[in-house]
């Protein structure tokens, strides 16, 4: 049986109903396609069929991939959003994932990187150079905003006011938000756009207002950013593996260290929800070492 059918009218559903970001879709996509080949294999004409002893079985192929718990619950939670979908559209007749319990996920402290390995970073780049100036200045914008690293590719121009240091961001959902950038920042993105930019641009380059350019002159990828990093850290001979998350992580991490409110770093995220936030709120080797020293009595001589 053709299953394609059912993924159009649920594509519609992210698109039009949920305004599902483009990376949500094709992870979805994903999902199905590797479920519908599943239902293939097991030559199930039709999604009616599918019960609870079909789910245990898909279940053990994930597992015999040695996909991780978190991964598996995706896959899951994927397929059971995409039933409900479907029997709300009466396309089927029953949910069969509802019943199935997902496996318990160990919470994980998220990576992050110390303020004076930052430093350490920041301070090992030569901004001296035309590229020099573009890398400091992403990194002051990864850093010193925590935007996720699709959200930073895709700045233009337009979206920066630097009279109230702030820029626009396009995050999950095509939802929109203001988040301030600190002096460090605006500094390195003024000398970038004012010095380094317009050398970049190029009669071949397309650079459509994008904030960030590659050495081509055109807007630099995710992965563009992610080499740059790599290569930074390479050259700064810093034992640290640094990826755009982790920034976003310390960025968080670094706020909450320092008083910033949990809801303030959750707005200033974008996480829909405060679960999201509260992961960031572990304690750091420095705090620790910080209150024992100030509270207890036998810390100081």
């Amino acid at each position: 049986m053709n299953f394609f059918k059912y993924w159009l009218a649920y594509l519609d559903y992210l698109q039009i109903e949920k305004n599902a970001s483009k990376l949500t879709i094709q992870s979805y996509e994903k999902d199905i396609a590797n479920f519908f080949e599943f239902l293939t294999s097991e030559n199930l004409q039709s999604l009616n069929d599918v019960d609870y002893s079909i789910i245990r079985t898909y279940l053990t192929t994930l597992y015999d991939k040695d996909l991780s718990k978190r991964s598996i619950n995706r896959h899951i939670s994927t397929l059971r959003s995409f039933y409900k979908f479907l029997l709300r559209e009466q396309m089927v007749l029953e949910n069969p994932f509802v019943h199935l319990h997902l496996p318990k996920t160990a919470h994980t402290i998220p990576d992050f990187v110390y303020q004076e390995e930052m430093k350490m970073l920041l301070e090992s780049i030569d901004q001296s150079t035309m590229l020099g100036k573009r890398n400091i200045a992403i990194l002051e914008v990864l850093y010193g905003t925590g935007v996720r690293v699709s959200e930073c590719v895709q700045l233009t121009l337009d979206r920066i006011d630097f009279d109230l240091q702030t820029i626009l961001v396009t995050g999950k959902g095509n939802k929109e938000r203001y988040v301030p950038f600190g002096d460090y920042a605006n500094q390195a993105l003024q000398l970038y756009i004012k010095e380094s930019r317009p050398l970049l641009i190029t009669e071949k380059s397309q650079p459509q207002n994008f904030l960030f350019l590659n050495a081509r002159g055109n807007p630099l990828t995710a992965r563009g950013i992610r080499l740059i990093i790599n290569k930074l850290v390479e050259e700064a001979a810093i034992t640290l593996h640094i990826h755009p998350h982790k920034l976003r992580h310390s960025f968080a991490t670094h706020l909450l260290d320092n008083g910033a409110d949990l809801r303030a770093v959750q707005e200033l995220l974008g996480h829909s929800h405060l679960s999201s936030t509260q992961i960031y709120t572990h304690v750091t080797k420095d705090r620790l070492r910080n209150v024992y020293k100030t509270a207890h009595p036998r810390a100081k001589r």
